[in-house]
């Protein structure tokens, strides 16, 4: 059954993209499971045992090869169909890159396409040594939207996202690493234990400055954002949370943030 399933444990929601016997191509209810999934963490409350993290993953050695192009001779007949079709795949890549928690993708195998652009809507990237990462709309003829090539370019810069567009070629990680596409290229036995060890580390940290760095990182690119940037830092230093951090520092024992 294709599926994209929510998880919870010590606060930490684990995103799951699952239809295996097609190395996890997303359908189109795949798709608005994401976005429900991305709503009910963003709904939550840090206060009250909320979310603190978000991991993307796909089931088995896979992350996502992409959309599920066996459905788009049924879901994508008419540019009526289309602009439905995009409405809801653009959306779950902008409720991604909404979320308030630092968002983690742990990759294994293919990360193309509809995969590779998840990916990039996410905080931070962790690959294991078999990833393969391309983004293939010219061997299909189709067009990506300026939103989700902005992510990319953001990322690896205009001259390699033309390169990854102009060819839907598949690089390794290794070159992914060195154009910055991941964070991290760890062995694939490795891989479980590198994200879960980073989303600990995430959930043990003040939420309120995680929001406010993301949010200023959000800024450097829309100046837009700046206000709101401005304010978030400014939250952090009359928040509980920084009394918290200095008196644990002064104390030398670990803090406990209530992201208040």
């Amino acid at each position: 059954m294709a599926t994209t399933r929510l998880d919870r444990s010590n606060r930490v929601a684990t995103i799951t993209f699952s239809q295996p016997e097609r190395r996890n191509a997303m359908t189109l209810q795949m798709w608005a499971e994401l976005r429900d999934a991305c709503a009910s963490i963003a709904a939550t409350d840090l206060t009250d045992d909320g979310d603190r993290v978000v991991v993307l993953t796909g089931e088995g050695n896979v992350f996502v090869a992409g959309a599920d192009i066996s459905q788009f001779q049924q879901a994508r007949t008419n540019p009526e169909d289309q602009e439905a079709y995009g409405r809801t795949v653009n959306g779950a890549y902008a409720d991604i890159a909404a979320l308030a928690q630092p968002t983690i993708v742990k990759i294994r195998g293919a990360c193309v396409g509809g995969g590779a652009a998840i990916a990039v809507s996410a905080d931070i990237r962790i690959a294991d040594s078999t990833a393969r990462f391309g983004v293939p709309p010219a061997r299909l003829g189709i067009g990506y939207p300026p939103e989700g090539v902005a992510a990319l370019v953001r990322l690896v810069g205009p001259a390699w996202t033309r390169q990854l567009l102009y060819t839907g070629d598949l690089i390794d990680a290794a070159t992914a690493l060195r154009i910055g596409l991941v964070n991290e290229v760890v062995e694939p036995e490795h891989l479980e234990d590198r994200v879960a060890e980073l989303a600990a580390s995430m959930v043990a940290r003040a939420p309120l400055s995680q929001r406010a760095a993301n949010i200023a990182v959000d800024a450097f690119f829309d100046s837009a954002r700046r206000a709101e940037a401005d304010a978030a830092a400014a939250a952090c230093a009359t928040s509980s949370d920084y009394l918290e951090g200095v008196a644990a520092f002064l104390e030398k024992r670990p803090a406990v943030f209530e992201g208040r």
